[in-house]
């Protein structure tokens, strides 16, 4: 088996690499490095937000709620990914619009505040957000190829980042999109063809059940239907919603696609999007139907293909796992590369490559840290969006902030919110955690107004 995982990873890094090194050239200034000359087309761009938004989380979260949680919890998990999308759509247009050259989004919040103290809270965020969510993918796609080929999990955190900086280096975001649109073929094909095979094995839709596994959990506004709202879908619509602002794989996708294009592009990516997790939940739902027990919860949908499905379709099944994961760290290395134009302006592209390295180097230690679970990571660091989500909003719609107020917001959020969020997270305590999500949310913005006002008066 360890064998076969190797030719696994082999066989997939050649071909990303290689199409990568057919189908573009490499970058050789930042512009073209980070912002793809400002050119990409509405469908491949659909494609690669969809890829990039299809996470660990979208992979493996969204059939662990439907198992567990059932319809509530794949309600709180599905909807609030979609929607944000879509809410995310006028910010985007407004962003390009206010800075048809930018490139990041701390840098528009520089120049709408000639603020280092803004830039900088924003930089701190839209970086630490890049090592978090890389290391949840590595964590996810180290945990999956290690239980199912026997090969050691720090080696596959390893393999996997080296084949993501391998093709990612080469052309930058036009290398993330073109491996985004790639992945997102294996992943739609997998879903059209794996779950209705799956159904017709088990009965049809009969043998999906939507209560969970325990059949307590049918009803979104009864007694555990509201228990699942608090604990779980409370701060997963805040981090989630927050996703995309506090996300600079997002922003930077709005400054590379064609101006004109940028409604169709997340109208579609969100519709791309909405395919894979909701398959992966009907899976969860035929594993709560028959019965099925897996080891491991959070792995249910990839426990019950191996059971039901003859063994050779794990391997299509593992590739498309492996290309939702993968998508999401290319475009993270490319956000973080992009994050480098702050901090200097030299315009190639070996600073940003550097950049790439070091987030691949953080996230391989934070996902071999021991006993660290993909869905609490999630959580986490959908939190950590949320500070920066009413700045943001305020400012992109005109509202008068100083640059001051608006690092005051972000630092003080991640002070108290985030803090309190964590605590209900290890401790599995519903109360902190929803506490954390809107103190997150809210502080940010209570502050920022209050501290702008405080300028304003002394001014």
């Amino acid at each position: 088996m360890k064998l076969q995982g190797i030719l696994f990873l082999l066989i997939y890094a050649a071909i990303m690499i290689t199409a990568t090194m057919i189908f573009t050239k490499r970058a050789k200034t930042g512009e073209s490095f980070h912002v793809a000359d400002r050119s990409m087309g509405p469908v491949v761009s659909a494609m690669s937000i969809a890829a990039t938004w299809i996470w660990a989380p979208a992979l493996f979260t969204s059939a662990e709620k439907a198992y567990s949680n059932g319809l509530a919890g794949l309600f709180w998990f599905l909807v609030p990914n979609v929607v944000c999308l879509l809410v995310f759509i006028p910010f985007a247009k407004k962003i390009r619009k206010e800075m048809p050259q930018g490139i990041t989004l701390s840098g528009y919040m520089y120049e709408r505040y000639h603020s280092k103290a803004a830039k900088n809270a924003y930089l701190f965020e839209l970086s630490m957000l890049s090592i978090l969510s890389t290391a949840v993918q590595l964590l996810a796609g180290g945990k999956i190829m290690s239980m199912t080929t026997g090969l050691s999990f720090p080696f596959v955190t390893v393999a996997l980042a080296a084949i993501a900086y391998a093709y990612s280096q080469f052309s930058g975001i036009r290398a993330s999109v073109l491996t985004d649109v790639l992945q997102m073929l294996f992943m739609l094909a997998a879903c059209i063809l794996f779950v209705p095979w799956a159904l017709k094995l088990n009965g049809g839709w009969s043998a999906v059940k939507l209560s969970g596994i325990t059949g307590e959990y049918g009803s979104l506004f009864g007694q555990k239907g509201l228990e699942v709202f608090l604990g779980f879908g409370l701060p997963t619509a805040i981090g989630l919603i927050s996703g995309p602002f506090g996300d600079q794989c997002f922003w930077q996708r709005a400054f590379c696609i064609k101006e004109s294009k940028i409604t169709k592009a997340f109208v579609l990516g969100a519709l791309f999007f909405a395919v894979v997790p909701l398959s992966m939940g009907i899976l969860g739902f035929i594993a709560a139907g028959t019965g099925f027990i897996p080891k491991d919860a959070g792995t249910v949908n990839l426990e019950l293909i191996q059971a039901i499905l003859p063994a050779w379709v794990l391997v299509p099944f593992m590739y498309m796992l492996i290309s939702g994961l993968m998508s999401t760290v290319d475009s993270d290395l490319c956000a973080a590369a992009s994050l480098t134009t702050d901090i200097t302006k030299d315009n190639g592209t070996g600073i940003p490559k550097a950049a790439m390295l070091l987030i691949l180097g953080i996230g391989i230690a934070i996902a071999n840290i021991p006993g660290i679970t993909v869905t609490k990571m999630f959580l986490i660091y959908g939190t950590l969006r949320a500070t920066t989500l009413l700045p943001t909003i305020l400012t992109l719609t005109g509202k008068k902030l100083t640059g001051n107020g608006v690092a005051a917001g972000v630092i003080t959020a991640m002070s108290v919110g985030l803090p309190i969020f964590a605590y209900g997270t290890v401790k599995n305590l519903s109360g902190y955690k929803t506490a954390g999500s809107l103190l997150s949310v809210l502080l940010a913005g209570f502050v920022a107004i209050l501290v702008s006002r405080r300028k304003e008066a002394a001014a």
